[in-house]
């Protein structure tokens, strides 16, 4: 199977790691290398620093701080917290915090970290240890794991992600398909049947080219995640590392997992443009009827809905197995200001916050969001009114339920994240998807290797990567 040409990789170097593990351990001091008092606050404000916000400008992130910054006015105290968002891809987010933190460059005192980012920063004493209690039995088990390392809370899940197949119920419609509804045990040999039925079809739609699309760009962990997926769906509930974050995989597996990575992306399925393609490429081929099929993530349900009807959109759990994805809250080690940082994660992951964030088209982390119909955000603008046209026309048109949850959160989202897989948990995580993204990479090429010779050799890159002792 050829996927394409490959790309070189870009990211930080795991060696960087290497230093900030040997002396990012004397993380209690403030940020200006004055002495503080650990758990004390002092003046200024509690600076959050994180990624995008995909709602958009004056989306529902900084809203929720802003109902915080208020409560705080009406109690009388004097905190304040401020956003701070970083600019560009995830790879270069997590560089900037990781010089951040350890230099002390920048006074952050909560960061918002991709969860596989959370053994790493936990591991170089980058952020602080947390009580237990931040993280309670409403918060959706699956998603509560990633906050942990070394059997210690670390961070809060703050918004939480998921793989999902979004896909185009008229084209199935167009071509005599009458059962258009994709339940959460759809295999994925049903949806290549689709395909099938779609590609053999006399009269296709105008602009339909390959059946499906996902984001295989090698140079970024776009490739990283679909590979787990697959492995995982081959696998079973694999782990291809151990509670120390050592290499614990076998040949087996890889060639298990390799063999379902090439049956998803074959020729025959997959979009040509997809071993280039990332978040925004995927949505915008999906979105202009290039494909019948997307593999993406939740924010898309509200995106896609902005061009496309219910009648024509339609979204299911991924088949086989879905990756984790997701932010959590941490406090950074050096803050001067961590009684007040701690109060504003535990505002910002509360239960009226998390529904607040899945009206805007987050997932939620707590299943009270998705199944409290007596829970509503108060802390926000209605859904839509912060992107509003000049005329005032409301311009969000996601489906939602009585409730005014998004349609598809309680039947579709939930589950998937209830089942849903985290990637491989270890400090060396860089170093562990460089590796994973290149070697798999080799599939893109001209003459790609046989599943057992690139299983054999991915089993030896990983084990030198993340060492098993």
């Amino acid at each position: 199977m050829r996927l394409g040409p490959s790309r070189p990789r870009r990211g930080a170097c795991a060696m960087l790691l290497v230093l900030l593990l040997a002396v990012g351990c004397d993380g209690g001091g403030a940020a200006d290398g004055k002495s503080g008092t650990p758990g004390a606050d002092q003046a200024g404000d509690i600076v959050l620093a994180s990624g995008r916000d995909v709602t958009g400008k004056g989306g529902i992130r900084q809203q929720l701080i802003e109902e915080w910054n208020d409560e705080q006015k009406r109690k009388g105290s004097d905190r304040r917290a401020r956003l701070v968002e970083l600019p560009g891809s995830a790879d270069r987010q997590r560089s900037q915090l990781l010089g951040a933190l350890q230099s002390g460059g920048a006074e952050y005192d909560v960061v918002n970290l991709d969860v596989t980012w959370v053994p790493e920063f936990a591991a170089a004493g980058l952020v602080q240890p947390l009580p237990d209690g931040l993280v309670d039995d409403d918060v959706i088990p699956s998603v509560a794991a990633t906050a942990r390392w070394a059997d210690k809370l670390y961070a809060v899940p703050f918004n939480s992600d998921v793989g999902l197949l979004f896909y185009r119920r008229d084209y199935l419609k167009g071509v005599g398909i009458t059962n258009t509804e994709l339940g959460k045990d759809t295999a994925w040999s049903v949806v290549q049947q689709l395909i099938g039925a779609l590609d053999g079809a006399k009269k296709k739609p105008d602009a339909y080219e390959k059946g499906w699309t996902a984001q295989l760009d090698a140079s970024y962990e776009g490739l990283t995640v679909n590979g787990i997926e697959a492995f995982a769906s081959a696998a079973g509930p694999l782990s291809l590392t151990d509670k120390e974050g050592r290499y614990a995989g076998s040949v087996d597996d890889l060639k298990a997992g390799l063999d379902e990575l090439r049956s998803r992306t074959q020729a025959a399925y997959t979009l040509p443009d997809a071993v280039h393609s990332d978040e925004a490429a995927t949505l915008t081929d999906f979105s202009a009827g290039r494909t019948a099929f997307l593999r993406h993530w939740p924010y898309a349900y509200r995106t896609l809905h902005q061009s496309l009807s219910e009648e024509q959109l339609a979204v299911a759990p991924l088949p086989g197995r879905a990756v984790l994805g997701g932010q959590n809250l941490a406090v950074a080690a050096r803050s001067r200001r961590s009684t007040g940082a701690q109060d504003l994660i535990r505002f910002l992951t509360s239960r009226m916050s998390e529904r607040c964030l899945l009206d805007a088209g987050f997932a939620a982390t707590r299943k009270s969001a998705y199944e409290d119909d007596n829970l509503t955000c108060e802390a926000a603008k209605p859904p839509g009114q912060a992107t509003a046209s000049p005329t005032g026309e409301r311009t969000d048109r996601m489906p939602r339920d009585a409730q005014g949850r998004p349609a598809y959160a309680r039947g579709t989202l939930l589950p998937a994240l209830e089942k849903a897989v985290q990637r491989p948990r270890t400090p060396l995580y860089g170093a562990f998807t460089q590796t994973f993204t290149a070697q798999l990479a080799r599939l893109q090429g001209t003459k790609p290797p046989s599943d057992l010779q690139l299983a054999e050799d991915l089993h030896k890159a990983l084990r030198r990567a993340l060492p098993p002792e």
